[in-house]
């Protein structure tokens, strides 16, 4: 049963996991990082990335279907794709999940947090 008839779904937020690009996929000149978000409400809630703080079209991003969960939320996935030469020259990535006017929630990963 959705508590409050489903009204009060606005005050869900999002919570964001940023995974980074796998050692074996690095090797292989790759770099994919999904940002997860579970909890948000697809239909109102946008993911977008940032490379060091800016957007920029010269990536790739794509975003997977929504998964509705057992307690009626939603989750869904955005991914991703560098070249391992560009991962190498980033300083950090964001996953920004935005919807109206309410504040965005955002989590970054610094490259140097995963960098083995």
């Amino acid at each position: 049963s959705l508590q409050g008839g489903g009204t009060a779904s606005g005050d869900v937020r999002p919570t964001l996991t940023v995974l980074p690009p796998s050692n074996k996929e690095l090797e292989q000149g790759k770099a994919t990082l999904m940002c997860l978000a579970n909890k948000g409400f697809p239909s109102g809630w946008s993911l977008a990335w940032k490379v060091d703080g800016s957007s920029s079209s010269s990536w790739e991003e794509s975003r997977g279907p929504a998964v509705l969960e057992k307690d009626a939320l939603y989750s869904w996935s955005s991914t991703l794709r560098l070249s391992a030469e560009q991962w190498r020259k980033v300083g950090s990535v964001t996953c920004e999940a935005t919807q109206g006017a309410q504040a965005p929630v955002s989590e970054s990963l610094s490259r140097d947090q995963c960098s083995q």
